[in-house]
């Protein structure tokens, strides 16, 4: 099916909820099949303007839908999800959850036998259509699985995984996002103190970052083979890589993903 001819409803519109939205219509998906559900709806107004359908009844937007992402909170998403199970035809609807840390063995059996199941993570950089994301999947088809594959291709690229990775997925991939605006910042922060006005100096920055990860997707290379053409003997690059590896750099950054992904269990 073209997904501009499927309906459909996220649950639980959130920050990365708006996020998919957004990466969605501006990929020139129509707003008018998107439906949106939160229990504050004035938080969606921008949406509701753009000619999505704004709900508060969860059961109301799975049944004008027939793909139905799930974006709520992982310690409500199994009661949630069972409000809506009775609305649910697996002829019809299939379902996604970007929930962290909630297997699909424990939403599937919440759900009438046989239902298309998906669990993917994005990232919050679906709002400028350049999330990556992770996808597994349980009693789909190869008709569904395209269908799905092509709804995330808008909001960036995808790759499938085995579902045992997918918690180390949400870490690189959706915490990660976070780390290197961390980064990002830091690197903002030095500028300033070297001269730059907070503007300029973000404005090199951001497209710094954005080279290198160029660099990389499209040369395929190593970071390391990048990092030896900018690094001469006793220069000021080499001088400056070894004072943050001096202060922990890479093994401080190593361990906060070891201890994000510890947390999700």
């Amino acid at each position: 099916m073209e997904i501009n001819n499927l309906n459909i409803a996220i649950i639980g519109t959130g920050n990365l909820g708006q996020a998919m939205a957004l990466g969605l219509l501006d990929s020139g998906y129509p707003a008018s099949k998107l439906s949106l559900t939160r229990r504050n709806v004035d938080k969606l107004g921008d949406f509701s303007d753009k000619g999505c359908a704004v709900l508060t009844d969860n059961s109301e937007a799975v049944k004008n839908s027939e793909l139905i992402i799930l974006a709520v909170k992982p310690y409500n998403v199994r009661d949630i999800l069972a409000a809506v199970a009775k609305d649910i035809d697996p002829k019809k609807h299939v379902v996604v959850s970007v929930v962290t840390g909630v297997n699909m063995t424990e939403l599937t059996e919440i759900l009438p036998k046989g239902t298309p199941f998906f669990r993917a993570m994005p990232n919050t950089a679906a709002d400028v259509n350049e999330s990556i994301t992770c996808i597994c999947h349980t009693h789909a088809g190869p008709d569904q699985i395209d269908v799905v594959n092509s709804v995330f291709t808008t909001m960036g690229k995808t790759t499938f995984i085995q579902e045992e990775l997918m918690d180390a997925a949400t870490v690189l991939g959706a915490c990660g996002i976070a780390y290197v605006m961390r980064f990002i910042r830091a690197m903002v922060q030095g500028g300033i103190e070297i001269g730059f006005d907070a503007k300029t100096a973000s404005s090199i920055v951001t497209q710094t970052v954005k080279g290198a990860a160029e660099l990389l997707i499209e040369r395929g290379s190593h970071p390391e083979s990048e990092i030896d053409k900018v690094t001469t003997p006793k220069g000021c690059t080499i001088a400056g890589l070894n004072e943050m590896e001096h202060h922990g750099f890479s093994s401080a950054l190593i361990k906060g993903i070891r201890t994000s992904y510890e947390r999700i269990d």
